[in-house]
C-alpha cells in the first residue's frame, strides 16, 4: 500500500488496523474496495483506526478490544463481531474475558444480542481451535 501523501494519523490508522485485524483483512479490505467503496476504507483507516486505535496515550489495544466486543454485540452486528472477536484474541483477549463481556452483554443490551454474540464466539473459536 503507497502510503505517499497519507497524513500521519491515517498512518498510524493503516498501522494499527494491520496489527489488530491482521495483514491479511486488511490487505483484502482494500484490494477489494472499488469507486464505491475506496473512501469508506479510507475513512476507516483515517477515523476509526487512526484517531481513535491509533491514539498514542489513553487505552491499550486490549482494552479498546474489549469495549469494542461489548459495544459491537450491544448493537448485535455479528459480521463486525467476528472481525472484532478475531482482534481481541490477537490482542491478547482470553476466552473467558469474552465469556464475561457478553454475559455484560446479556444483562445490559437483551438476550437476543447475547445469543448472537456467543454463536458468534463459538464459531470463531472453532476456526482458531482448527488452525491451531
Amino acid at each position: 500500500m503507497d502510503q505517499s501523501g497519507k497524513s500521519d494519523t491515517w498512518k498510524r490508522g493503516y498501522a494499527a488496523r494491520r496489527k489488530v485485524l491482521g495483514e491479511d483483512y486488511v490487505d483484502k479490505a482494500f484490494a477489494s474496495a472499488d469507486a464505491f467503496s475506496s473512501d469508506l476504507q479510507e475513512y476507516l483507516t483515517e477515523h476509526a483506526w487512526g484517531a481513535s486505535w491509533g491514539r498514542p496515550d489513553g487505552l491499550d489495544f486490549r482494552t479498546r478490544s474489549m469495549i469494542n466486543l461489548a459495544m459491537i454485540s450491544a448493537l448485535n452486528r455479528p459480521h463486525e463481531l467476528e472481525i472484532h472477536l478475531r482482534g481481541a484474541l490477537r490482542n491478547g483477549v482470553s476466552r473467558d474475558e469474552i465469556k464475561e463481556i457478553l454475559l455484560q452483554v446479556a444483562v445490559y443490551c437483551g438476550a437476543p444480542a447475547a445469543v448472537d454474540s456467543f454463536r458468534t464466539a463459538r464459531k470463531v473459536f472453532a476456526e482458531a481451535d482448527a488452525k491451531a
